[in-house]
Protein backbone atom coordinates (compact mmCIF):
# COMPACT_ATOMS: atom_id res chain seq x y z
CA UNK A 1 0.00 0.00 0.00
CA UNK A 2 1.57 3.37 -1.13
CA UNK A 3 -1.25 6.41 -0.02
CA UNK A 4 -0.71 10.10 -0.63
CA UNK A 5 -1.75 12.46 1.52
CA UNK A 6 -1.82 16.21 0.39
CA UNK A 7 -0.15 18.93 3.00
CA UNK A 8 0.15 22.66 2.74
CA UNK A 9 2.80 24.17 3.51
CA UNK A 10 3.86 27.47 4.46
CA UNK A 11 3.00 30.01 2.23
CA UNK A 12 0.33 27.55 0.70
CA UNK A 13 2.81 25.64 -1.20
CA UNK A 14 1.33 22.36 -1.96
CA UNK A 15 3.62 19.15 -0.18
CA UNK A 16 3.89 15.79 -0.67
CA UNK A 17 3.29 12.95 2.11
CA UNK A 18 3.34 9.44 1.89
CA UNK A 19 2.46 6.48 3.85
CA UNK A 20 4.15 3.48 2.35
CA UNK A 21 2.37 0.48 4.69
CA UNK A 22 -0.97 0.31 6.76
CA UNK A 23 -0.57 1.33 10.34
CA UNK A 24 -0.42 -1.01 13.12
CA UNK A 25 -4.21 -1.88 13.97
CA UNK A 26 -4.54 -0.09 17.65
CA UNK A 27 -7.56 -0.60 20.52
CA UNK A 28 -10.52 1.89 20.10
CA UNK A 29 -9.15 5.39 21.21
CA UNK A 30 -5.66 4.74 20.83
CA UNK A 31 -3.12 5.59 18.02
CA UNK A 32 0.02 4.30 17.17
CA UNK A 33 2.95 6.79 17.68
CA UNK A 34 3.90 8.85 14.84
CA UNK A 35 7.21 9.33 12.99
CA UNK A 36 7.92 11.80 10.38
CA UNK A 37 10.92 11.25 7.66
CA UNK A 38 12.51 14.10 6.22
CA UNK A 39 15.19 13.54 2.75
CA UNK A 40 17.92 15.18 2.38
CA UNK A 41 19.20 17.53 0.02
CA UNK A 42 17.73 16.40 -3.88
CA UNK A 43 16.00 13.77 -1.75
CA UNK A 44 12.26 12.73 -1.94
CA UNK A 45 10.31 10.83 0.40
CA UNK A 46 10.63 7.15 -1.72
CA UNK A 47 14.19 7.24 -0.19
CA UNK A 48 12.42 6.35 3.14
CA UNK A 49 9.73 3.80 1.33
CA UNK A 50 12.25 0.53 3.07
CA UNK A 51 12.71 2.64 6.49
CA UNK A 52 8.50 3.67 6.40
CA UNK A 53 7.49 -0.15 6.03
CA UNK A 54 9.71 -1.28 8.97
CA UNK A 55 8.50 0.95 11.10
CA UNK A 56 5.11 0.69 10.20
CA UNK A 57 4.68 -2.58 12.16
CA UNK A 58 4.24 -0.64 14.83
CA UNK A 59 4.27 3.15 14.16
CA UNK A 60 2.87 5.39 12.26
CA UNK A 61 5.45 6.42 9.39
CA UNK A 62 5.19 9.24 7.41
CA UNK A 63 7.28 10.44 4.85
CA UNK A 64 7.37 13.90 3.57
CA UNK A 65 8.82 15.19 -0.06
CA UNK A 66 9.83 18.72 0.97
CA UNK A 67 9.45 21.99 -0.66
CA UNK A 68 11.40 21.83 -4.37
CA UNK A 69 11.42 17.92 -3.97
CA UNK A 70 9.71 14.83 -5.30
CA UNK A 71 6.10 15.46 -6.26
CA UNK A 72 5.84 18.38 -3.92
CA UNK A 73 5.28 21.92 -5.80
CA UNK A 74 8.64 24.24 -6.77
CA UNK A 75 7.43 27.60 -6.95
CA UNK A 76 10.26 29.28 -8.73
CA UNK A 77 10.04 32.24 -6.81
CA UNK A 78 9.53 30.23 -3.62
CA UNK A 79 11.09 30.62 -0.46
CA UNK A 80 13.80 28.12 0.06
CA UNK A 81 14.97 28.94 3.61
CA UNK A 82 15.35 27.11 6.73
CA UNK A 83 12.36 28.84 8.14
CA UNK A 84 10.30 27.88 5.14
CA UNK A 85 11.52 24.60 5.50
CA UNK A 86 10.70 23.95 9.14
CA UNK A 87 7.62 25.41 8.66
CA UNK A 88 6.17 22.82 6.49
CA UNK A 89 7.13 20.11 8.74
CA UNK A 90 5.92 21.79 11.66
CA UNK A 91 2.43 21.94 9.12
CA UNK A 92 2.82 18.21 8.41
CA UNK A 93 2.75 17.14 11.99
CA UNK A 94 -0.10 19.11 12.50
CA UNK A 95 -2.13 18.21 9.54
CA UNK A 96 -1.39 14.93 9.49
CA UNK A 97 -1.91 14.67 13.29
CA UNK A 98 1.59 12.54 13.90
CA UNK A 99 2.27 15.33 17.23
CA UNK A 100 4.03 14.10 19.41
CA UNK A 101 6.42 12.20 16.75
CA UNK A 102 9.63 10.94 16.29
CA UNK A 103 11.16 13.03 13.54
CA UNK A 104 13.80 11.37 12.06
CA UNK A 105 15.81 13.11 8.92
CA UNK A 106 18.94 12.68 6.63
CA UNK A 107 21.07 15.09 5.67
CA UNK A 108 19.04 18.53 5.50
CA UNK A 109 16.18 16.87 6.65
CA UNK A 110 18.19 16.33 9.94
CA UNK A 111 18.81 20.36 10.24
CA UNK A 112 15.27 20.81 9.38
CA UNK A 113 14.16 18.35 11.93
CA UNK A 114 16.41 19.52 15.10
CA UNK A 115 15.79 23.19 14.29
CA UNK A 116 11.99 22.18 14.38
CA UNK A 117 12.76 19.81 17.49
CA UNK A 118 14.17 23.15 19.27
CA UNK A 119 10.88 25.61 17.77
CA UNK A 120 8.39 23.29 18.69
CA UNK A 121 8.91 20.70 21.74
CA UNK A 122 5.50 20.20 22.11
CA UNK A 123 5.36 18.45 18.89
CA UNK A 124 8.41 16.34 18.65
CA UNK A 125 9.19 13.00 20.97
CA UNK A 126 12.32 12.20 19.56
CA UNK A 127 15.07 13.17 17.01
CA UNK A 128 17.38 10.64 14.93
CA UNK A 129 20.17 12.60 13.11
CA UNK A 130 21.71 11.06 10.14
CA UNK A 131 24.85 11.97 8.34
CA UNK A 132 24.50 15.84 9.13
CA UNK A 133 27.31 18.33 10.33
CA UNK A 134 26.44 21.18 12.73
CA UNK A 135 29.49 23.19 11.79
CA UNK A 136 29.78 25.64 8.81
CA UNK A 137 30.78 24.52 5.78
CA UNK A 138 31.52 27.95 3.94
CA UNK A 139 31.78 29.37 0.55
CA UNK A 140 33.80 26.67 -1.26
CA UNK A 141 31.65 24.40 -0.36
CA UNK A 142 28.73 25.97 -1.88
CA UNK A 143 31.14 26.23 -4.75
CA UNK A 144 31.96 23.02 -5.09
CA UNK A 145 28.64 21.65 -5.55
CA UNK A 146 27.91 24.31 -8.09
CA UNK A 147 30.27 22.91 -9.99
CA UNK A 148 29.56 19.25 -9.65
CA UNK A 149 25.85 20.34 -10.89
CA UNK A 150 27.28 21.62 -13.54
CA UNK A 151 29.51 18.41 -14.69
CA UNK A 152 26.41 16.29 -14.96
CA UNK A 153 25.88 14.51 -18.46
CA UNK A 154 22.22 15.85 -18.47
CA UNK A 155 20.52 14.37 -20.27
CA UNK A 156 20.98 10.69 -19.44
CA UNK A 157 19.93 8.42 -21.61
CA UNK A 158 18.63 5.73 -19.79
CA UNK A 159 18.35 5.02 -16.16
CA UNK A 160 21.18 2.75 -16.63
CA UNK A 161 23.61 5.73 -17.73
CA UNK A 162 21.83 7.33 -14.27
CA UNK A 163 23.24 4.41 -12.43
CA UNK A 164 26.57 3.85 -13.77
CA UNK A 165 27.48 7.44 -13.50
CA UNK A 166 26.26 8.26 -9.86
CA UNK A 167 27.51 5.12 -8.76
CA UNK A 168 30.70 4.32 -10.91
CA UNK A 169 31.78 7.90 -13.12
CA UNK A 170 31.03 10.86 -11.14
CA UNK A 171 34.57 11.96 -9.78
CA UNK A 172 32.32 12.71 -6.31
CA UNK A 173 31.94 8.96 -6.26
CA UNK A 174 35.05 8.02 -4.17
CA UNK A 175 34.47 3.93 -5.46
CA UNK A 176 32.15 2.11 -7.33
CA UNK A 177 28.85 2.34 -5.19
CA UNK A 178 25.52 0.82 -6.57
CA UNK A 179 23.59 1.87 -4.11
CA UNK A 180 24.42 5.33 -4.59
CA UNK A 181 23.39 5.19 -8.46
CA UNK A 182 19.95 4.07 -7.31
CA UNK A 183 19.49 6.68 -4.99
CA UNK A 184 20.22 9.18 -7.61
CA UNK A 185 17.83 6.96 -10.28
CA UNK A 186 15.01 7.17 -7.76
CA UNK A 187 15.20 11.12 -8.12
CA UNK A 188 14.97 10.98 -11.71
CA UNK A 189 12.06 11.19 -14.00
CA UNK A 190 11.79 10.77 -18.25
CA UNK A 191 11.58 13.77 -20.10
CA UNK A 192 11.34 14.75 -24.41
CA UNK A 193 15.42 14.16 -24.19
CA UNK A 194 16.14 11.72 -21.85
CA UNK A 195 16.13 11.43 -17.75
CA UNK A 196 16.70 14.74 -15.74
CA UNK A 197 16.06 15.45 -11.91
CA UNK A 198 12.74 15.91 -10.88
CA UNK A 199 14.22 19.17 -8.53
CA UNK A 200 15.60 22.41 -10.01
CA UNK A 201 19.42 22.43 -9.22
CA UNK A 202 19.23 26.37 -8.59
CA UNK A 203 16.72 26.02 -6.08
CA UNK A 204 18.85 23.28 -4.74
CA UNK A 205 21.84 25.31 -4.27
CA UNK A 206 19.35 28.00 -3.01
CA UNK A 207 18.35 25.84 -0.39
CA UNK A 208 21.80 24.88 0.84
CA UNK A 209 22.70 28.55 1.37
CA UNK A 210 21.10 28.96 3.70
CA UNK A 211 22.77 27.18 6.10
CA UNK A 212 26.42 25.99 4.90
CA UNK A 213 27.75 29.32 6.01
CA UNK A 214 26.39 29.26 9.74
CA UNK A 215 27.13 26.51 12.42
CA UNK A 216 24.01 25.09 14.45
CA UNK A 217 25.27 24.26 17.97
CA UNK A 218 22.81 26.35 19.39
CA UNK A 219 19.96 25.12 17.85
CA UNK A 220 21.12 21.90 18.94
CA UNK A 221 21.65 23.11 22.71
CA UNK A 222 17.60 23.73 23.00
CA UNK A 223 16.43 20.29 21.90
CA UNK A 224 15.24 19.54 24.75
CA UNK A 225 13.83 15.37 23.52
CA UNK A 226 15.82 12.09 23.49
CA UNK A 227 18.51 12.59 20.27
CA UNK A 228 20.23 10.05 18.40
CA UNK A 229 23.23 10.87 16.23
CA UNK A 230 24.03 8.65 13.53
CA UNK A 231 26.86 8.25 10.90
CA UNK A 232 27.98 6.44 8.31
CA UNK A 233 31.60 5.54 9.06
CA UNK A 234 32.89 6.81 5.47
CA UNK A 235 30.21 9.62 5.84
CA UNK A 236 30.32 13.41 5.75
CA UNK A 237 29.98 14.08 9.55
CA UNK A 238 33.05 13.06 11.02
CA UNK A 239 33.58 10.80 14.51
CA UNK A 240 35.12 13.54 16.42
CA UNK A 241 32.17 16.10 15.68
CA UNK A 242 29.23 13.49 15.92
CA UNK A 243 30.38 13.00 19.68
CA UNK A 244 30.53 16.66 19.70
CA UNK A 245 27.08 16.84 19.08
CA UNK A 246 26.52 14.36 21.53
CA UNK A 247 27.62 16.08 23.76
CA UNK A 248 26.14 19.70 22.74
CA UNK A 249 22.76 17.50 22.80
CA UNK A 250 21.08 17.62 26.53
CA UNK A 251 19.73 13.93 25.44
CA UNK A 252 21.93 12.59 23.06
CA UNK A 253 23.28 9.45 22.13
CA UNK A 254 25.57 7.82 19.24
CA UNK A 255 25.26 4.90 16.90
CA UNK A 256 27.87 4.55 13.81
CA UNK A 257 27.15 2.15 10.94
CA UNK A 258 30.31 0.14 9.61
CA UNK A 259 30.57 0.13 5.81
CA UNK A 260 28.49 3.05 5.22
CA UNK A 261 29.04 6.21 3.63
CA UNK A 262 26.57 9.49 3.45
CA UNK A 263 23.29 7.87 2.53
CA UNK A 264 23.15 5.71 5.61
CA UNK A 265 20.10 3.90 5.57
CA UNK A 266 20.64 3.71 1.52
CA UNK A 267 23.85 1.82 1.58
CA UNK A 268 23.36 -0.55 4.43
CA UNK A 269 19.59 -0.89 5.62
CA UNK A 270 19.56 -3.95 7.40
CA UNK A 271 22.79 -2.46 9.85
CA UNK A 272 20.43 0.98 9.78
CA UNK A 273 17.79 -0.47 11.39
CA UNK A 274 19.74 -2.43 13.99
CA UNK A 275 21.57 1.06 15.30
CA UNK A 276 17.70 3.17 15.10
CA UNK A 277 15.57 0.69 16.28
CA UNK A 278 16.92 0.12 19.84
CA UNK A 279 16.23 3.96 20.14
CA UNK A 280 12.75 4.31 19.23
CA UNK A 281 11.79 1.46 21.76
CA UNK A 282 13.14 3.52 24.57
CA UNK A 283 11.22 6.12 23.19
CA UNK A 284 7.99 5.66 21.61
CA UNK A 285 7.73 2.78 24.35
CA UNK A 286 4.61 3.45 26.89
Amino acid sequence: MVRRIDVTGTGGVRLAAWEFADPPKTVENERAPGVLLLHGLMGRASHWAPTARWLSERHRAVALDQRGHGQSDKPPEGAYTREAYTDDAEAALEQLGLAPAVLIGHAMGALTAWQLAAKRPDLVRGLIICDMRASALGAASQREWENWFKSWPLPFATLADVRKWFGEDDPWAEHPNPARGEFYAEVMAESEDGWRPVFEAEQMLKSRQTWVYDAHWEELAQVRCPALVVRGLDGELGRAEAQEMVRVLPHGRYAEVAEAGHLVHYDQPEAWRAAVEPFLEDVLTP
